[in-house]
């Protein structure tokens, strides 16, 4: 019963936060657009962003706990390390990584001049700079070893500290060039290791140090597929350095932090092409500009930014009887 009620207000919390969406919407003009058509695509973008949020608080309610039924360690005897980053040195070690679609990206930028080298980890910087690059907003950045270090299967795992922040998440995942064109998951299958926009939830007094793992297939827009695997608790992860992990074989996906598993899907049928590693931040948001989302708002920070996702490294091991 207790269960249904908490259903009953969430639905009810969330058509609220639609009418208020709609109703806040604020026209963003582009050149390509009239004022009218780009009204109307930041007023959908905007409920899109909320209708995220809506989804993923139920998500939440439902999937949190979540125990699988045997709570299995990742056993590395059978595998190969292939691809390790300690990230030392001063710069970014371009034969593995690259600086991908600068500019705007959803409520903020990408920028590189936002990812530096420091004391062996990587850092991606968030913040707001009145004169940054691209003007006055938020920034941060993503990089990928996208055409540079590609594997089918395996076993992926990143060392890191999430950004202390709210407005904004981020992520270690996989991904291929074949999902934009809206092929069978089969074919190209966005895999997020984890993803972290729960820190607002502290605010509130609830849980945040919950991270979400999910699969995405079939392109970005009509065909899109998506499915949260699992909302799983990580041990001080704004503070202290959690590993998260993905084995992926020819019949599923298992998500790990720490070493233990935290859930399991073969939803779209399982990838069988070579995919490509991201480390990024983004902020909640429409055409640069920051909104509400399943992050919470980056505006209604006051002494978070700048928040800073710190890895200490990215590895890659091969089943050992698939290493040539």
């Amino acid at each position: 019963m207790k269960n249904t009620v908490k259903k009953a207000l969430a639905l009810l919390l969330c058509l609220c936060l639609l009418g208020t969406a709609a109703f806040f919407s604020v026209p963003v003009c582009a050149k390509e657009k009239t004022p009218a058509e780009q009204w109307a695509k930041t007023a959908f973008d905007k409920f899109v962003n909320v209708l995220i949020d809506v989804i993923h608080r139920g998500i939440v309610l439902v999937r949190y706990p979540w125990e699988p039924k045997e709570a299995h360690t990742i056993d590395l005897s059978g595998f190969t390390l292939v691809f390790e980053d300690s990230f030392e040195g001063s710069v970014l070690d371009e034969r593995c990584w690259s600086h991908y679609h600068p500019g705007i990206r959803k409520g903020g930028y990408w920028d590189e001049a936002q990812t530096v080298l420091r004391d062996g980890c990587l850092v991606i910087r968030s913040e707001y700079l009145p004169d940054g690059k691209y003007g006055a907003g938020y920034y941060t950045d993503r990089i990928d070893t996208r055409r540079k270090y590609l594997q089918t299967y395996g076993y992926f795992e990143c060392r890191c500290i999430l950004p202390a922040a709210q407005g904004l998440w981020s992520a270690f995942w996989l991904s291929s060039e074949n999902i934009a064109n809206g092929v069978p998951g089969t074919q190209g299958t966005e895999i997020d290791v984890f993803e972290s926009p729960l820190y607002y939830r502290g605010i509130y007094g609830l849980e945040n140090g919950l991270v979400t793992s999910n699969l995405h297939y079939g392109g970005y827009e009509l065909g899109h597929r998506y499915r949260n695997v699992t909302v799983a608790k990580a041990q001080s992860p704004y503070s202290q350095f959690n590993t998260y992990g993905l084995e992926w074989n020819e019949n599923e996906y298992i998500f790990y932090i720490n070493g233990i598993e935290t859930g399991r899907s073969s939803f779209g049928g399982v990838s069988k092409v070579p995919e490509y590693m991201l480390l990024s931040t983004e902020f909640d948001g429409v055409g640069g500009q920051p909104f509400y989302g399943w992050s919470g708002i980056a505006t209604r920070n006051r002494d978070e930014l700048p928040a800073e996702f710190i890895v200490d490294y990215v590895r890659a091991y091969q089943y050992t009887d698939r290493v040539e």
